[in-house]
C-alpha cells in the first residue's frame, strides 16, 4: 500500500466496507480489536472497529456497533448484503492489547482481551476463516486493508527508530525558561473565561459580543456548534443561535476550545504523531472528562472540560527539545516499557506535569485547573485531594487506550483501584462509565479540524 492511495479511518465504535475502489481503510488500535474480512471472489473488503466485548444490559444497546457480541454479527451481514459471502470471507484480527506499563489491575480488567475472545468466538460460530490473528501484547497497532487490491497489513505505531540519533539530550532549567518565554500563549480571552466560569462571574451577553468581534473564533464556534458532538436539531449559523441552543456553559467551552487551537499547534513533531495529534487528543479528554464529570457527579462538568483541554499544555512547551530526537523518545518509551513521565524525568530532568503546572501560574489559571495539570498523571500526589484530578486521569487513561495514534502519552496503572474508589467507583463499574462516552460523535466532530 502506497501513500497515494486516499485513506479513510474508521473510528472507534463504528465500521467501512466497500468494493472495487482506490481507498485504504485504517484503524488505530490499542485497546480496541479491528476486523477486516475480505471476500476476494466478490471483491468486497472491509474494516470494522471494535471499542468493548460486550453491552452489560441484557436489552439491545442505543449504539450495538460499540461492542463485539452485538456489532460483529452486524457487520458481517452487512458483508454479505454487499455481496460477500460466509464461504469465501476470510478474517484478519488485531489490537486487544495491553497498553503499558502493565500493572494486576490491568491483568485482571483486560478489556482488549475480554473482547477478543468475543470476536474469536462469533468469527468461528460463523465458519468465517481467520487468515491472521494478532491480539494481545502490550503495543498499539495500526490495521489497514486496501479496498482496490485487497490486500491487508499490520504494522506497529511506533516502529520509525533511528539508531544514529544522539542520545545525550541534556536541558536545563534555564533552557525551559526560555522554551515557556518564547512559547505563544493561549489568548488573553480564553484565560478571561476560564477564570469567569470559575467565580460565576460574567455576562453571557457580553462574552457573545466579544466572540463576535473576532470572525476567526466566531466561525470556529459556529463550525463546532454544528458537529456529530452536539447534533443541534437545525444548522446553528450565529452565535447567537449556539448560546440558544448549546446554552451558556456548551458556548463557553466552545471559544475555550477555539481560542486553544493556536497555541496547540505549536507542538509538530517530539508529541504529536500526526499533524495536530496533540490538539486532537487534549480536545477528546476534555470531551470525556465532561462526560466522567457527569457520571461520578459533585465536579462542574465545565470546569472538568477545560481541565482536560488544558491538561497536556506541558507537551508544547517541551515539543521543541523532541522534535529532532522524537524516534529515539519514541522508543525509550515503548522499548523500554517506562510510563511518559519516567522517561522525561530522565531525558530531560522535568516532565510536562511540572512545566505545565509553570505555564498555569503564568497565566494565573483557577487553582483546581493548576493542580489537574501539575498532578494527572499522580493524582493522589496532588497538595489538596481533588475528585477533578482524578477525573482527568481517568479521561487521558481511557483516551490513551482507545484512541491511538495521537500522541504520546503513557500512564501508570498502579493504583487503579484505589483512584477508582476516590472518585466513588467500583472496577465493575468501570465498562458502564466507557459506554457512558459518545466516542462515535468524538471521532466525526475530530474530523472537522
Amino acid at each position: 500500500m502506497t501513500k497515494k492511495h486516499k485513506v479513510e479511518p474508521v473510528p472507534s465504535g463504528a465500521f467501512s466496507l466497500c468494493s472495487s475502489k482506490d481507498i485504504v481503510l485504517e484503524a488505530f488500535l490499542g485497546t480496541c480489536v479491528g476486523v477486516v474480512i475480505i471476500d476476494k471472489v466478490a471483491k468486497v473488503a472491509g474494516l470494522y472497529h471494535i471499542l468493548l466485548p460486550e453491552p452489560n444490559l441484557l436489552s439491545v444497546p442505543e449504539d450495538p456497533f460499540i461492542y463485539a457480541s452485538t456489532g460483529l454479527p452486524r457487520f458481517i451481514k452487512k458483508m454479505e448484503e454487499a455481496g460477500a459471502t460466509i464461504q469465501n470471507m476470510e478474517a484478519v484480527v488485531a489490537g486487544g492489547a495491553l497498553i503499558g506499563p502493565v500493572s494486576w489491575d490491568d491483568l485482571e480488567l483486560n478489556i482488549g482481551g475480554q473482547t477478543s475472545e468475543v470476536v474469536l468466538h462469533i468469527l468461528n460460530s460463523h465458519n468465517i476463516h481467520i487468515v491472521h490473528s494478532e491480539l494481545g501484547g502490550y503495543f498499539a497497532c495500526k490495521l489497514m486493508v486496501s479496498v482496490k487490491s485487497l490486500a491487508w497489513t499490520i504494522s506497529p505505531i511506533f516502529d520509525t527508530v533511528d539508531d544514529d540519533i544522539n542520545p545525550g539530550l541534556f536541558v536545563n532549567r534555564g533552557e525551559i525558561d526560555v522554551a515557556i518565554a518564547r512559547v505563544r500563549p493561549i489568548p488573553q480571552l480564553a484565560i478571561k473565561i476560564i477564570n469567569m466560569m470559575r467565580s460565576d462571574d460574567y455576562e453571557m451577553k457580553d462574552i457573545a459580543k466579544i466572540v463576535q468581534q473576532d470572525q476567526v473564533i466566531a466561525a470556529k464556534v459556529i463550525n463546532f456548534s454544528n458537529s456529530a458532538i452536539f447534533s443541534p436539531k437545525k444548522e446553528i449559523t450565529s452565535i447567537q443561535q449556539a448560546l440558544f441552543m448549546l446554552g451558556e456553559k456548551k458556548l463557553l467551552n466552545l471559544v475555550i476550545t477555539t481560542s486553544t487551537e493556536t497555541f496547540f499547534q505549536q507542538s509538530q513533531q517530539g508529541y504529536s504523531l500526526c499533524l495536530g495529534g496533540l490538539y486532537q487528543h487534549s480536545l477528546t479528554v476534555a470531551w470525556v472528562a465532561e462526560n466522567l464529570a457527569r457520571y461520578v457527579g459533585g465536579i462542574p462538568e465545565d470546569i472538568a472540560y477545560t481541565a482536560g483541554l488544558l491538561h497536556d499544555i506541558g507537551k508544547v512547551v517541551l515539543d521543541q527539545f523532541l522534535a529532532s530526537r522524537s524516534p529515539f523518545f519514541y522508543r525509550e518509551i515503548y522499548d523500554q516499557d517506562e510510563t511518559l513521565i519516567g522517561v522525561e524525568q530522565r531525558v530531560l530532568q522535568t516532565d510536562h506535569q511540572k512545566v505545565g503546572y509553570r505555564l498555569a501560574e503564568l497565566w494565573k489559571l483557577p487553582g483546581q485547573i493548576q493542580q489537574s495539570i501539575a498532578y494527572h498523571h499522580m493524582p493522589e500526589r496532588a497538595d489538596v485531594p481533588d475528585k477533578l484530578i482524578y477525573v482527568i486521569y481517568f479521561a487521558d487513561l481511557l483516551v490513551s487506550r482507545f484512541q491511538v495514534g495521537k500522541e504520546i502519552d503513557r500512564l501508570n496503572t498502579e493504583q487503579f483501584d484505589q483512584r477508582l474508589h476516590t472518585v466513588g467507583l467500583k472496577k465493575n463499574q468501570f465498562s458502564e462509565l466507557i459506554e457512558t462516552i459518545p466516542w462515535i460523535a468524538i471521532e466525526k466532530s475530530l474530523q472537522i479540524l
